[in-house]
């Protein structure tokens, strides 16, 4: 019987160093981050440091100075894979490896998030994944590719499949093209963990509804992250066109849009992470909406990550970075809320 305890105890020592030695991120840490913008502006053609651009390092030190330790990078599938099925350009995977590294030297982990709404610019057509000639096999294998480049970079906090799936094709379902693309992943990397986001603009309001059917998906690693937004206007789009009172906004608002998603992610035993969430700086209600909605988060052991930040918004009202060396309102609410599990 001492043998056997002896041995056991062995063989998870040695299954533990072999995490450790990995050098990925534990799949369970929790921090809140920023959205750092700015790869997936203007068309997919654009001119790289004119159209769209990566963040820069003094947005990175923001962050950090800021005490966040994640940041969401939003980038374009047309420009990282040009050719349907061909090789990624090496170029624009040298200008994301970049920012990974240079995020790892400030102990920030990164999650890349394709902001493609599940369509893709063909021959300047913007097409649905499944249209004729785009089958799924397409968004399939660009992962596998990107996977392929970025699975040795230790500060993966996980990939990003498709921000926001909305108005599929009606014989196309988003389950469908998530399972795909998990499938593919595993078969290159399995230690990263995915996120998937949800169906009708990754609603944390609508989940149910129209994202229930994502509990059944299969990831042989396990390690799926569900990936929900919520904005506080009142048709939910983060637009804020009227005033707090035009927007019908109350301080419970985030909470009782993301509790849903809340609710499901428990009675399913899954984990989940808020993708996207801002507020504008011009009304200080807005903060306290912000400030209730993080707390519940937090109190349900639930990150995520603020839309945005990024040297390229100028005077956009949810922006967080500095202007002209002045912190933003919302960040007195934001520096708050740092980890979701302490």
């Amino acid at each position: 019987m001492k043998y056997i305890f002896y041995t056991l105890f062995m063989l998870f020592s040695l299954l533990g160093s072999a995490v450790a030695q990995s050098g990925k991120i534990p799949s369970k840490a929790a921090p809140f981050g920023i959205n750092l913008a700015g790869a997936e502006f203007g068309k997919s053609n654009g001119v790289y440091n004119n159209d769209y651009a990566y963040p820069t390092t003094k947005s990175m030190d923001q962050v950090k100075s800021q005490g966040f330790k994640l940041i969401r990078i939003p980038f374009v599938w047309e420009r990282i894979q040009p050719v349907l099925a061909g090789d990624l350009d090496l170029q624009e995977v040298e200008k994301i490896k970049k920012v990974i590294v240079e995020a790892q030297e400030r102990g920030l982990l990164v999650i890349l998030d394709m902001h493609n709404y599940c369509r893709r610019n063909i021959k300047g057509e913007l097409k649905l994944i499944n249209s004729p000639g785009f089958p799924i096999e397409n968004i399939a294998d660009a992962w596998m590719k990107i996977a392929e480049k970025f699975k040795q970079q230790r500060n993966i906090w996980g990939y990003g499949i498709m921000n926001e799936p909305h108005d599929m094709l009606s014989k196309t379902d988003w389950f469908d093209i998530a399972q795909a693309v998990i499938t593919k992943i595993r078969k290159v990397d399995v230690k990263t963990p995915i996120l998937i986001g949800g169906d009708s603009w990754s609603s944390a309001e609508r989940w149910v509804q129209y994202s229930d059917n994502l509990k059944k998906l299969i990831d042989p690693a396990q390690r799926i992250i569900y990936e929900a937004h919520v904005y506080f206007d009142r048709d939910a789009s983060g637009k804020y066109k009227g005033t707090y009172d035009e927007e019908k906004a109350s301080p419970e608002t985030g909470v009782l849009r993301v509790a849903p998603f809340v609710k499901w992610l428990k009675e399913n035993k899954l984990r989940g992470f808020l993708g996207e969430y801002g507020v504008p700086d011009d009304d200080p209600r807005w903060l306290v909406t912000l400030d209730n909605f993080l707390g519940y988060l937090k109190q349900n052991r639930i990150n995520g990550t603020y839309w945005a930040a990024g040297a390229r918004w100028g005077t956009y009202r949810l922006s967080v970075a500095p202007r002209n060396g002045i912190e933003r309102p919302q960040m007195k609410v934001l520096s708050k809320y740092l980890f979701a599990d302490k």
